[in-house]
């Protein structure tokens, strides 16, 4: 249903969910959980997925959905089969597999595929497959993320391990990711699912080297470069590659859209750093400065570190490594003065600039100016971080 009252769109998704409870000594477990009906219209599916708090103003909320009403059939039908997903699982594990991949996000990368294949061709029922796997990855990633940070909310509801614990949420990130890899093999061409397998070892890798250097005052800038992009990068890179991989584009520019996606899911991850230091917690959806206080070194912090003398840099490493509530606090505040929040929004520019030069050998169409409007929202996104 949609309401179109005072000109503004509210979208609504209603739906009939039934728990299916077994009793196991003194507690009631739910075992599935099964959605009976949907009222979601295939014209709306934009107006939910992209929301004005996401890009800060009604104009680039309006590039956005411009951008993505190319492919609005295709993504509705995207997020059908993934709601489907959980009903190749046993009755026991469906629940846990709906509510990971019903978390409504941007489905930002099934798009990327999705216009990478229009970008080169035709979107194929094989464009579609891609977008799924490619998100339910990135929705094992967020379920493992969660449970690596501790979180007990995205997205304003809970995460699985604040519902499940840790255990079931730990193999519930793996069952993800093991259903993305078995739709992969159902590929004609068997570089494709080589190329997401691959993927996917590049996201788990960066995720490790992330967990395994925090706190690590050693972190340079070039090894901060390198783990987003494995664990955000790559991810991005997969889907617009492989969306010209299977219209069996030219090599050069299937070549291009990979290092398309690579700098954009760079850039992307940059301004998602940043705005964790200076952002608005309603749009960051966490609390400001939680990457810092779990001694996650991003890029403004690094670049601060790298422009102190010695004696700031000391303190600053004390406020890091014994994270004091209040001084983290003013760790911030001397990021902003020490202009390293500017430095590293300048870098994610650069990167959403690099990302739009690999569109230039593309064939021009709509699905191209579609990718390069998403470089140019972006962009905005992350300049309006400095005002």
């Amino acid at each position: 249903m949609v309401d179109r009252t005072n000109g503004s769109y509210r979208a609504y998704a209603t739906y009939g969910l039934r728990k299916d409870r077994a009793r196991t000594g003194q507690e009631h477990r739910i075992v599935a959980w099964r959605r009976v009906s949907i009222d979601f219209p295939p014209s709306v599916f934009i107006l939910v997925s992209v929301h004005p708090s996401q890009t800060g103003t009604p104009e680039k909320s309006e590039v956005l959905k411009q951008t993505f009403e190319l492919i609005n059939a295709q993504l509705y039908a995207v997020e059908e089969r993934i709601r489907g997903q959980a009903r190749a699982f046993d009755p026991a594990v469906e629940g846990y597999v709906a509510y990971a991949v019903e978390s409504n996000g941007k489905r930002l990368r099934p798009a990327l595929a999705l216009l990478a294949g229009g970008a080169t061709g035709d979107i194929s029922a094989s464009h579609l497959d891609l977008a799924v796997v490619v998100e339910l990855i990135h929705a094992a990633t967020l379920v493992h993320d969660d449970i690596l940070d501790g979180a007990d909310k995205r997205r304003g509801q809970p995460t699985a391990n604040a519902k499940w614990g840790n255990a079931i949420s730990v193999l519930l990130g793996d069952c993800l990711f093991a259903h993305a890899l078995k739709i992969s093999t159902s590929f004609q061409n068997g570089e494709v699912g080589r190329r997401i397998a691959q993927a996917a070892s590049e996201v788990c890798s960066g995720e490790i080297i992330q967990t395994q250097r925090r706190f690590d005052l050693k972190l340079s800038v070039p090894d901060y470069y390198k783990i987003i992009e494995m664990k955000t990068g790559a991810l991005f890179a997969v889907a617009t590659e492989l969306g010209a991989f299977l219209n069996e584009a030219e090599p050069e520019v299937i070549g291009n859209l990979r290092k398309f996606g690579l700098r954009l899911g760079a850039a992307y991850q940059v301004y998602d750093d940043v705005l964790d230091l200076a952002g608005e917690e309603r749009i960051a959806g966490k609390t400001l400065g939680s990457d810092l206080r779990k001694g996650k070194l991003t890029l403004p912090i690094l670049h601060l570190l790298q422009v102190s003398d010695a004696e700031e840099r000391h303190r600053l490493c004390e406020i890091i490594l014994n994270g004091d509530e209040a001084k983290i606090g003013q760790l911030i505040t001397r990021a902003i003065e020490a202009g390293a929040l500017k430095f590293a929004i300048a870098t994610g520019r650069r990167m959403v600039r690099e990302a739009q030069e690999q569109l230039r050998i593309v064939p021009a169409n709509k699905y191209r100016d579609a990718l390069g409007g998403l470089c140019t929202t972006l962009d905005e996104m992350i300049l309006r971080l400095v005002d």
